[in-house]
């Protein structure tokens, strides 16, 4: 017993010697320890876990800058218009805060979707059912604007039918373009939201050049940690990236960030952007929920929309489990995510040419889901009184 009780007065002193050297801030340490599920007091025999991971993060983040903080993480390669047949346009609002991001196909596309979160806004989602006929889509759009948003896909829709590219009715092409909101009307001006011009002018500027990422098409007006009220939010934005394999397979993804809960490098457990405290450091969602009486976020004011593409020869059916399994992106990288006040919606997409697994697939869509969400916050700037990640470090 005497045994004990001298192993855990030396461990109680080596917590409090932890606790007071300047390199083991109690914002880090709980950067750190969040994901593991702590909040608040950490037992002692934690510390030197936590410590560990700090020790491990720095070396997997590269190295210290001159001020001794972490450098900034790299941005994730490619964008999803390295999926062949696949391009993207967008147009934004900058003053208005608001944008759309349109994913135009070159030819009809197998697609599936997912929807996780509660409350989610959408259009042509129950078609892509597996047990509804149509079997491909033509376009699809990402918008800002909350449900008035919607009102971008009829304009992308006007754009392709111009084009003579939808669902052959006999009379004329109908063509398909299921599409997903965000809610940013929180920010910038409420009033102006992308209508059909907007998602007209998006589709007509779709091009197989680079994706602009950060504070550009839907992710003009995203902002991510918002338990603890808009006011200690951070910015979100729009990110892409993807992943090119021997075989010739592609797979890629871009994302709009906007979501309740914080972003986190999934290497390490570094929260990018979250909520602020009164000191302006951010806290883990977490905490924020353990001690708020009540949440100062109302529902459906939040969500992160997403397409993953590839060229793999899927089927209607294999495109929805790979939207499924797609949703792990997000998992990896937002806490909490698939909320009561996020409405998470994932569409995958597949163009064909070349023959893999779903399996296969939906494990790299995971991957460079997540790399996109992280894309989305390193590329984001500050906007409407909003900091983003750059502006804390």
């Amino acid at each position: 017993m005497a045994k004990d009780w001298k192993n855990a007065k030396q461990g109680q002193e080596k917590h409090e010697e932890l606790l007071v050297k300047p390199s083991v801030t109690r914002r880090k340490f709980l950067q750190k320890t969040a994901m593991l599920g702590l909040a608040a007091a950490v037992p002692a025999s934690l510390l030197t876990l936590g410590t560990a991971i700090g020790q491990e993060s720095a070396g997997e983040a590269g190295s210290l800058s001159k001020n001794g903080s972490p450098r900034m993480p790299k941005l994730a390669s490619g964008t999803i218009v390295d999926v062949p047949g696949v391009k993207v346009g967008q147009v934004q609002n900058e003053e208005a805060l608001t944008g759309c991001t349109a994913i135009v196909l070159e030819k009809g596309s197998a697609c599936g979707v997912d929807v996780r979160g509660s409350a989610p806004g959408t259009r042509e989602t129950d078609l892509l059912n597996p047990i509804n006929s149509v079997q491909e889509v033509n376009a699809i759009v990402l918008t800002g604007g909350s449900a008035y948003g919607l009102d971008a896909a009829s304009g992308v829709m006007r754009y392709m039918e111009e084009q003579g590219q939808g669902y052959n009715v006999g009379v004329g092409v109908v063509p398909i373009i299921p599409a997903a909101v965000i809610f940013d009307l929180s920010i910038g001006s409420a009033k102006i939201r992308p209508d059909q011009q907007m998602g007209y002018e998006a589709a007509r500027l779709a091009s197989k050049l680079p994706v602009q990422q950060g504070n550009v098409g839907a992710g003009t007006g995203a902002t991510v940690g918002k338990m603890a009220g808009m006011k200690r939010a951070m910015k979100g934005g729009l990110g892409t990236a993807s992943r090119r394999l021997p075989n010739g397979l592609v797979v890629g993804a871009i994302v709009a960030v906007n979501a309740v809960g914080e972003v986190r490098l999934p290497s390490t457990g570094e929260i990018l952007a979250g909520a602020r405290g009164e000191d302006g450091n951010i806290r883990d969602s977490l905490s924020w929920m353990i001690d708020a009486a009540t949440p100062p976020v109302p529902a459906g004011t939040n969500t992160t929309i997403a397409v993953v593409a590839s060229n793999a020869n899927l089927n209607k059916v294999q495109a929805n489990k790979v939207a499924q399994m797609a949703h792990n992106g997000l998992a990896k990288t937002i806490h909490p995510v698939h909320t009561m006040s996020d409405g998470d919606t994932i569409f995958a997409i597949a163009t064909g040419g070349v023959d893999a697994s779903v399996n296969l697939v939906g494990t790299l869509s995971v991957e460079v889901l997540a790399e996109a969400v992280v894309n989305a916050i390193l590329s984001a700037k500050g906007a409407g009184g909003v900091p983003a990640y750059q502006d804390l470090r």
